[in-house]
């Protein structure tokens, strides 16, 4: 099979389309025949030699993926049959034309939804479902700050905030990202490179501040995060786009407003032995998006729910992908479409 490739860290030059092993289930594994797969941030850290996959997990690029059952490996539940439309969360593999995974990490692909379009709702969407309910436990009518707001997990977020019945107030660099961001629901976005969002954030909050910030940026921010953050605030860092290193009095800051700060990263949690009574966190994750959030891409129950595709890129224009989200023009989610 063709698979995305680089023989050593570097640019995006680095990067071709590679005949390689076609992977076989293993067991309670089955075999997804890709049609289409989506970049993320931690795809460009892999390549750059700053994010090796998890022990066991695939080299090749790719987090999550789109496409038709096309094997079921020993020991699978019967949940899956052959030829069911289904997109994965991985923690690898995803940018090839086929990539096997736990049957507990495969949900149905939406009606009515393209392949391209279910290939941008894995990661992001699962990541954003996770920071809210399982790491910061968000309520109604709490106001949730969302950096890098035009992302894939920032456009997910706003919508899940809504979701939740909570307010999403946003960050981002253009005046086209922070419209892309309103239409999405954000009731407030403001442009990080020409004003200060915490001021901003302080004012439009008529100085409460908010309740839960999601935080993919990391060290440079941390003194305005922590200006705009409520009283028993929750601070989310889940990326490091700024660094990880902080100047200043943190804990204090922190302390005087009984804040806390929670750290999330969803590649990596182990592959814990599982069940049916004890199934293992992705597996959890994914089961209660499944149950609670995935209904509502079908229209079916309001409101409605829509993944946005930035652009496409055939697999073997890879390289230009990456380009394209390093450029950080993106709004939404850069989707790879697999060679049948």
């Amino acid at each position: 099979m063709f698979a995305a490739y680089f023989d050593c860290p570097g640019g995006p030059e680095n990067l071709y389309m590679k005949e390689v092993m076609k992977p076989d289930p293993g067991e309670g594994e089955i075999l997804v025949k890709v049609s289409a797969s989506a970049l993320n941030r931690a795809d460009l850290l892999q390549r750059r030699g700053k994010y090796p996959p998890p022990k066991g997990a695939s080299d090749i690029l790719g987090l999550e993926a789109a496409g038709t059952v096309a094997g079921l490996g020993p020991g699978c539940s019967g949940r899956w049959k052959m030829g069911d439309a289904v997109m994965a969360l991985l923690s690898g593999g995803g940018q090839a034309q086929y990539v096997t995974a736990p049957e507990g990490l495969l949900m149905p692909v939406p009606k009515d939804m393209t392949f391209t379009q279910a290939a941008a709702i894995p990661e992001a969407w699962l990541t954003a479902f996770q920071l809210l309910h399982f790491v910061g436990k968000v309520q109604e009518g709490e106001r949730v700050l969302i950096h890098a707001g035009a992302s894939g997990v920032g456009m997910a977020a706003i919508q899940l905030v809504r979701l939740a019945k909570a307010i999403p107030i946003v960050t981002a660099g253009t005046q086209e990202k922070l419209e892309a961001t309103a239409n999405a629901g954000a009731v407030a976005g403001f442009n990080y490179k020409i004003e200060d969002f915490s001021e901003k954030v302080l004012e439009f909050t008529q100085g409460s501040g908010v309740d839960i910030i999601l935080d993919c940026v990391g060290g440079s921010y941390w003194e305005k995060n922590l200006n705009c953050l409520n009283t028993d605030g929750r601070w989310i860092i889940y990326g490091l786009l700024s660094g990880g290193e902080v100047h200043g009095d943190l804990l204090a800051r922190l302390l005087s407003k009984r804040a806390s700060i929670h750290t999330s990263l969803l590649r990596s949690r182990d592959k814990e032995a599982s069940s049916v009574f004890f199934p293992q966190y992705k597996e959890r994750l994914v089961r209660a998006f499944t149950e609670e959030v995935l209904p509502h891409f079908s229209g079916a129950i309001s409101p409605r729910l829509q993944p946005l595709v930035d652009s496409v890129y055939p697999l073997h224009a890879i390289a230009e992908a990456h380009r394209a989200m390093e450029e950080n023009k993106n709004i939404g989610k850069i989707v790879i479409e697999i060679p049948v």
